[in-house]
C-alpha cells in the first residue's frame, strides 16, 4: 500500500503521529510512506524508519504570495512533486484547512482525513471522499492510531505505544557525558517558568553530579539561558541553531525539565525521564506521552485558559503568574 500522509507541523504534532506509523508498518508489511512536512521540520519524519520520503512544503511562504505561488515558482514545483506518484490513499492527518487544500492539490489517490465533527477546522472534511469520526476526547497519540487505523484499513491495536524512533542514532552526533536538559523556551511566554525557579532547582542538580544543559534558539532564549547559568555552577550554554542539533542534545540526556515546547515531545518519546511543567495549556489532550513521564500542572483556578497573554501580567517577558504556583521542589521531587 502507497500512503501520502499530510501532517505539516508542528514539532509536538509531527511527533503524535510515529506511534500511528508503527502500528501502520507493523499490519501492513508492504506499506510505502511518503510525508508532506513544512520544509523547517522536514528532519523530523526521517527519524522513523517507515517513512520512504519527505515532500516539503512552504505554506508560511507561499501564503503571502498565492496567486503568483499557485501558477509559478515553487507552490507551482511542489504540486508536480505531490502528483509524480499515484498512491492508494492520501492521509490529511491534520485537519486544517491548510492540509485539506494540500490533499487537493494532490489529487492522486483516495482521499481520507477527520470529519465535520473531528477535525480542529470542521469545514476542512468536506476535501475528502473518507472522513472518519475520531472522538475529540482522546489524545492526540491515540487520535493519529484510531484514524490510521480506520483509513488504512487493519485493526487498531491495544498495544502500548512506540514511536518506533533509534535514540542512539540521534545521540551520536550530541555531547555525551551524564547531564540534565532544561527545556526553558517556548513561543508563549503565558508559559514561561520563572527564572529564579529554574535557578533554584539547577542549584539541586549540582551535588548529583548531573550537568545541566541550557539550549536556547533566539536572543530572547539566550538571555533566560544566561541568566539562568550566572547563578549556576557548571550549567553549560548550548546554542542550537538547528533542529538537528537540538534533537541530538535532547536525546543523550539522562533526564530533562521543560515547558510545553515541542522538544519536550521528543524527551517523552525517547523514554528520557522528563517532568513538563504546564499552565495555560493542559497535558490532557496533547501533554507528553511515553515512560518516565510526569506532569504538573497549575493548582489555580484560571489555567488552562490556553491564551498567549495573562491579563493579570503587563511586562513582556514576564512569566504568567501560575508558574509561580509551581515551585522548583515539586519538580525536583518528581525528577
Amino acid at each position: 500500500m502507497k500512503v501520502l500522509l499530510i501532517k505539516t507541523s508542528s514539532i509536538g504534532d509531527l511527533l503524535h503521529v510515529f506511534p500511528a506509523l508503527t502500528d501502520a508498518a507493523r499490519a501492513l508489511p508492504d506499506l510505502t510512506l511518503d510525508w508532506v512536512v513544512e520544509r523547517d521540520l522536514a528532519s523530523i519524519p526521517t527519524w522513523h524508519p517507515a517513512v520512504r520520503r519527505t515532500i516539503s512544503v512552504s505554506y508560511r511562504h507561499w501564503r503571502f504570495h498565492p496567486i503568483k505561488g499557485i501558477f509559478g515558482g515553487p507552490l507551482a514545483g511542489f504540486r508536480r512533486e505531490l502528483r509524480a506518484e499515484r498512491y492508494d490513499r492520501i492521509l490529511d492527518a491534520q485537519g486544517l484547512y491548510k492540509s485539506a487544500v494540500i490533499s487537493r492539490l494532490a489529487d492522486c489517490g483516495e482521499r481520507h482525513g477527520f470529519d465535520y465533527g473531528s477535525a480542529r477546522e470542521k469545514m476542512a472534511s468536506l476535501a475528502y471522499r473518507h472522513r472518519h469520526a475520531i472522538p475529540r476526547t482522546l489524545h492526540a497519540i491515540e487520535r493519529q492510531r484510531q484514524l490510521f487505523a480506520e483509513a488504512l484499513g487493519y485493526p487498531l491495536p491495544q498495544t502500548a505505544y512506540d514511536y518506533g524512533i533509534d535514540r542512539a542514532r540521534l545521540a551520536a552526533d550530541g555531547p555525551g557525558g551524564r547531564y540534565l536538559v532544561f527545556l526553558h523556551g517556548t513561543a508563549w511566554r503565558t508559559k514561561l517558568w520563572p527564572v529564579d525557579h529554574w535557578r533554584a532547582l539547577a542549584r539541586r542538580v549540582a551535588p548529583e553530579g548531573l550537568q545541566v544543559r541550557l539550549p536556547f534558539f533566539g536572543e530572547r532564549d539566550r538571555a533566560r539561558a544566561e541568566a539562568i547559568a550566572e547563578a549556576t555552577p557548571g550549567a553549560v550554554l548550548h546554542p542550537t541553531p538547528t533542529l538537528e542539533q537540538a534533537a541530538a542534545l535532547v536525546a543523550g540526556a539522562e533526564g530533562c525539565v521543560t515547558v510545553d515546547t515541542g522538544l519536550g515531545h521528543l524527551s517523552a518519546a525517547l523514554g528520557i525521564p522528563t517532568v513538563s511543567v504546564y499552565g495555560p495549556s493542559s497535558p490532557g489532550l496533547t501533554g507528553t506521552r511515553g515512560p518516565h513521564q510526569r506532569h504538573l500542572a497549575s493548582d489555580l483556578s484560571c489555567p488552562p485558559c490556553r491564551q498567549r497573554s495573562c491579563a493579570l501580567t503587563h511586562r513582556r517577558d514576564e512569566p504568567a503568574p501560575w508558574m509561580a504556583a509551581q515551585h522548583d521542589s515539586a519538580v525536583w521531587l518528581s525528577l
